[in-house]
């Protein structure tokens, strides 16, 4: 199969794996990289010498293309970006914010530059900055989102900007992924999926919680103060909607009580396993990802479904 995004990345199939903070390390992103897929190393808000060691770790797993998630609100983004073109990685995709600050360093270093946006404006801007492709995110997936639906967005980004489009944001199968390629997508990303393969090193009961979850099992919170967060319902997120309701009733609330609220909950669920009180951020779509198995299973069965999707609707025209 190729694509504008197979073609410009040199990757088997348009799959791309979610840069998913304390997740998407090394050893995800290498598995999905080997597989023929494009894995991406989570920045987050991690120190530079432990971004290098999961870029140390994939390139033990494979020579195949992968790519850094550059996180722009993170406190070591500048170290980040330093390393990416001291190590010479090929990639980086973004988010939380406009690369332009970085872009005339990362042309110079011959790298290819994949945004994350959550609007038509926000993929316009990246456009006239000269970013390569763009990920259109819609507020289905996990972790920090915008307001459009994926379909909304990705129709409107696709229709907007002459550039390739990767769909994301509710998908984890063949279907899903037919979907994006109708809506004008070049390739998609998947994330919840992910989090539960073999090769994830998420605790055990994040993956159960996800393997758990039903259909409206998710929900966002601090969507009026602070950044909205899609995560699995517990604990925390009974929290913020009490802060949340407290929030509302003062004249002059006190925001900086959901940044100290969020502080640390990711890897307490990852990787210490508290998920009543730690972030399990996942998307709407945990309902259908129902089994563990390998990055490679993952990836064919996305890549069959896709393919017999695409054969069923040339049926429906005859």
């Amino acid at each position: 199969m190729k694509t504008k995004i197979t073609e410009l990345l040199n990757i088997e199939y348009p799959i791309f794996q979610g840069g998913m903070a304390w997740i998407a390390d090394g050893d995800l992103a290498g598995a999905v990289s080997k597989a023929g897929g494009f894995g991406i190393i989570g920045g987050g808000n991690a120190p530079k010498e432990i971004v290098k060691g999961h870029i140390k770790r994939i390139r033990e797993i494979t020579d195949k293309p992968f790519a850094v998630n550059v996180m722009l609100h993170s406190p070591f983004v500048d170290d980040i970006v330093d390393l990416v073109i001291e190590e010479g990685v090929k990639v980086v995709t973004t988010g939380a914010g406009s690369p332009k600050k970085y872009m005339d360093r990362f042309k110079a270093a011959g790298m290819i530059v994949i945004p994350v946006v959550a609007s038509v404006a926000q993929a316009k801007s990246m456009s006239r900055i000269g970013v390569d492709a763009i990920v259109a995110e819609g507020m289905e997936g996990g972790g920090h989102i915008g307001q459009l639906t994926t379909m909304t967005l990705v129709r409107q980004v696709s229709d907007a900007v002459d550039l390739p489009v990767i769909a994301a944001g509710g998908i984890a199968d063949g279907k899903g992924m037919a979907a994006g390629f109708m809506l004008g997508a070049d390739a998609v990303q998947v994330g919840t999926r992910f989090i539960v393969a073999t090769e994830s090193n998420a605790h055990q009961n994040y993956k159960d919680k996800v393997l758990k979850a039903k259909d409206i099992s998710t929900v966002v919170s601090a969507s009026h103060f602070g950044h909205a967060v899609r995560a699995i319902k517990n604990q925390l997120t009974k929290d913020f909607e009490q802060a949340e309701l407290a929030a509302f009733k003062q004249e002059d609330p006190d925001l900086s009580v959901f940044e100290e609220m969020g502080a640390g909950k990711l890897p307490a669920s990852v990787i210490h396993g508290d998920v009543d009180n730690g972030s399990v951020m996942a998307g709407q779509i945990s309902g259908l990802v129902r089994k563990e198995e390998s990055v490679e299973a993952i990836i064919l069965d996305l890549y069959n479904g896709f393919q017999a999707e695409i054969k069923a609707s040339v049926k429906w025209l005859d």
